[in-house]
């Protein structure tokens, strides 16, 4: 005989794959409708209108530098490593230098597609 847990996997897996499930504290599986009705429900309305939200339920933020230099300093040393990698004929110093070149290009690029996604998504959001 299958325990507890096994037989509320099964029928979790049975379960069509629309249907949103919370648990409560009892153990009780309690279907949702969508994420944003529930939090729509919980009080959030205020929320849900002045902060826009992606097709996922999370929401968008608006585009800043700083998050543009924090992945400039993850993108920058796999740049600086994959140039160390692949120009065997350089030196240092010039291999350092076309990591930095690589680096300020893109994080100018990279804040330019974070506008233009942003702006894309607030255009989708107005028209529905």
């Amino acid at each position: 005989m299958a325990t507890k847990k096994q037989r509320r996997r099964r029928a979790k897996i049975k379960r069509h794959q629309w249907e949103y499930v919370e648990t409560t504290e009892e153990g009780e599986e309690v279907v949702l409708d969508s994420p944003r009705e529930q939090r729509r429900r919980d009080g959030d309305d205020k929320k849900d209108a002045t902060q826009m939200v992606d097709r996922r339920g999370r929401p968008i933020q608006k585009p800043s530098l700083q998050r543009v230099l924090k992945r400039g300093a993850i993108f920058g040393p796999l740049l600086f490593i994959l140039v160390f990698i692949t120009a065997g004929e350089l030196s240092t110093t010039q291999k350092i230098l076309q990591s930095v070149f690589l680096v300020a290009i893109f994080l100018p690029f990279s804040y330019f597609m974070d506008v233009m996604l942003y702006r894309f998504l607030t255009r989708r959001q107005q028209r529905q």
